[in-house]
């Protein structure tokens, strides 16, 4: 794909899904009626709605969604979900599942909805893409997502980063994450362990060494960077420090959100000192294609 291509892709996806999806062409309108032109927003009852079953999110959280759904109760369904028409007169859900599952909470009849007609393979994809585009998808998820674009669209790292708007290096990262074992890779789906957790621990071939370290960083509530120590101390037996690592002063909560936030977008170790409201962000990589990445992410290209 060209530049000029790639160009106009992203420019498509910062539209919106809008601009990925056909329309499904607008009815004939009855003799003196009002209908709706395509593409408007229609009311359609929630119980003709089947979920999403290319949905990537599997975590909802249950508190923010009685929070939609008073907000919902209150005013109304301020964005329309995205729905395609099936053969038995039913809808499926392509975009707006937290809106629909609210509205089902809030005791709504029907939901606000805009009609498209795309294929199994487009809903899968558009639904995939969507959900990558957002920031509250947890590491685990994203992973899966990225790797389902891999293997049933065949889509390469380049491709997904057009298409998602994400680094090609953050791609990879998240990818990597997939060879955690099963165990640690819910740790991380969990919040116990972080994505700068996950990352370091990946340093250890042996699942079952992972395992082990996985629990010890978990219990110990090791920082990242002491984790990064400690892993490194096990693949250097003789480098070890003989005292464990004692836990780190406490990190700010919402310093420790920004730090989290930084390193999943960047895909690389980041570190955000603050006192007081100043301070400095520290962003480490270890190869020079991942400081390129950063610099055109950062300064553009």
């Amino acid at each position: 794909m060209s530049t000029a291509a790639a160009d106009q892709k992203r420019r498509a996806l910062g539209k919106g899904l809008d601009s990925l999806l056909p329309r499904v062409p607008a009815p004939a309108p009855a003799a003196g009626s009002e209908q709706a032109e395509a593409g408007r927003p229609r009311e359609i009852p929630v119980a003709q709605i089947d979920r999403n079953p290319f949905q990537t999110r599997i975590h909802v959280d249950e508190e923010q969604l009685r929070e939609l759904a008073s907000s919902i109760t209150a005013n109304g369904v301020v964005q329309p979900i995205l729905v395609r028409p099936l053969a038995n007169g039913r809808f499926q859900l392509i975009a707006g599942e937290r809106r629909w599952r609210a509205s089902q909470l809030a005791g709504k009849a029907t939901i606000p909805a805009i009609l498209r007609q795309v294929s199994d393979e487009q809903a899968m994809e558009i639904t995939i893409v969507e959900n990558l585009q957002r920031a509250d998808l947890n590491p685990m998820e994203q992973a899966r997502a990225f790797e389902r674009l891999s293997r049933e669209f065949h889509m390469t790292q380049e491709q997904m980063a057009q298409r998602t708007g994400k680094d090609r290096a953050t791609i990879s990262n998240f990818l990597r994450l997939l060879k955690l074992p099963a165990s640690t890779q819910a740790r991380v789906e969990s919040g116990a362990l972080s994505f700068g957790h996950a990352r370091a621990l990946l340093a250890l071939e042996n699942p079952e060494e992972i395992e082990r370290a996985a629990q010890r960083v978990a219990a110990l509530s090791l920082s990242v960077r002491q984790t990064e120590t400690y892993v490194q101390g096990l693949i250097n037996p003789e480098k070890a420090q003989k005292k464990d690592p004692k836990p780190e002063p406490p990190i700010d909560a919402n310093v420790r959100a920004a730090q989290e936030r930084l390193q999943q977008a960047l895909g690389l170790k980041v570190t955000v000192e603050d006192k007081n409201g100043r301070g400095r962000v520290i962003i480490e990589y270890a190869r020079l294609e991942d400081f390129d990445a950063l610099l055109d992410r950062l300064a553009g290209k």
